[in-house]
């Protein structure tokens, strides 16, 4: 199973790559995880990345382009794998389309959690973070179930600046969702819901493209 996971911020991608990963026994991919292992390893593209994060500026596609494309050449990929946080737009998702197309491996299906921005703003706002070990808990709590540390509220949990994380999504990732509905490869759920259940619904709907 080759696999992309699009989806706006809380909408659970990270958490339901992990279980889609580990059902399908494919590798899950992050930008994320990428980025740091290349800047641990000093890499020629960690480097250039590095240039530019240290300048205050964004890493250019062209360089996370790269990144990606010698990621998907190593080994643990050849039964397929789990594309989180790439490609975010367009231009990346022509980049990954030729060089798979180069290889003969093809995407299978590029699945989209689609969730209402009123329940993400929901679900993020109520977050609450220990000060002490950095656990999650929910607004109802009173202080940390881990170590029973002070809880707070992040600064990218506030509603404000989850509607301004929202609003850059649709600008600059959604129009991937419109690339890839042309191409065919679109699979669409519901990622509201209980954990399991949004799990079970992505397999069903995988099942029907992939077999």
């Amino acid at each position: 199973m080759r696999l992309v996971l699009v989806g706006p911020p809380g909408a659970g991608k990270g958490t339901q790559a992990a279980f889609l990963a580990a059902h399908y026994s494919i590798p899950h991919i992050s930008t994320g995880d990428i980025f740091r292992a290349n800047l641990k390893a000093s890499t020629p593209l960690g480097l250039q990345a590095k240039g530019y994060m240290d300048s205050g500026q964004l890493v250019p596609d062209e360089v996370t382009n790269e990144m990606v494309k010698d990621r998907l050449t190593h080994d643990d990929v050849a039964n397929g794998f789990l594309l989180d946080g790439f490609p975010r737009n367009t231009v990346q998702a022509e980049v990954l389309r030729a060089f798979l197309a180069e290889k003969r491996t093809p995407l299978d299906a590029v699945l989209e959690l689609a969730i209402d921005d009123a329940l993400i703003i929901a679900r993020l706002s109520s977050r609450r973070t220990c000060k002490e070990c950095s656990a999650p808990a929910t607004a109802a709590a009173q202080k940390c179930g881990a170590c029973g540390g002070e809880l707070y509220q992040r600064e990218d949990d506030k509603e404000e600046v989850i509607a301004k994380r929202l609003s850059v999504y649709q600008e600059q990732t959604a129009p991937i969702v419109h690339f890839y509905r042309t191409e065919g490869l679109l699979v669409t759920i519901s990622a509201d819901g209980e954990v399991s259940e949004i799990t079970e619904r992505a397999i069903t709907a995988l099942s029907r493209v992939h077999g």
